[in-house]
């Protein structure tokens, strides 16, 4: 199984993914608590993590690391192996710039299974790539609905995803 998925169709730009670098995207959010808190954009949740570090850098001044030995990427690492991680599908679907027409998004398997979204549920929905801290067993992504109805259940072995 080739561990990329490829964004194409009814699109300006073709894409491919390689959910296995996510692990490092600053956007990737935790599919354990995702669903159960207030919605909120990619965007916007990004936007106010950084306006909160910049206030609080400008009021309280950057502090920088109290143990020097401490190794930051280390202590980051033990988090990154034991969460279930997925990343928001809206940014990769409006880099590759659908066309004016297109109102579909087929999710393709490797079992040759077709699932048909319209444009704006496949905006909200959430690439999950990563079940306790291991890459997908079952994937390389999984799809959840942005309102987490099929989170038990995600769209398994996503191969492709075809924009009509």
């Amino acid at each position: 199984m080739e561990p990329i998925v490829f964004i194409k169709g009814n699109v300006t730009f073709p894409i491919t993914l390689d959910p296995g670098v996510w692990i490092f995207d600053d956007r990737k959010v935790d599919l354990n608590t995702y669903f159960d808190e207030k919605p909120m954009e990619a965007e916007d949740h990004y936007a106010k993590e950084v306006a909160e570090h910049w206030e609080r850098e400008r009021r309280n001044g950057a502090k920088g690391p109290v143990n020097t030995n401490q190794n930051k990427i280390q202590y980051d690492k033990q988090e990154l192996f034991s969460k279930s991680y997925g990343i928001p599908f809206v940014s990769f679907l409006d880099n590759s710039e659908p066309k004016e027409d297109a109102s579909e998004v087929e999710l393709c398997t490797s079992e040759n299974e077709t699932t048909t979204l319209t444009l704006e549920e496949a905006r909200a929905g959430i690439l999950g790539f990563s079940l306790d801290g291991k890459p997908l067993k079952d994937g390389p992504v999984h799809f959840y609905f942005g309102d987490g109805s099929n989170r038990e259940n995600p769209i398994r072995h996503i191969v492709q995803i075809n924009v009509k």
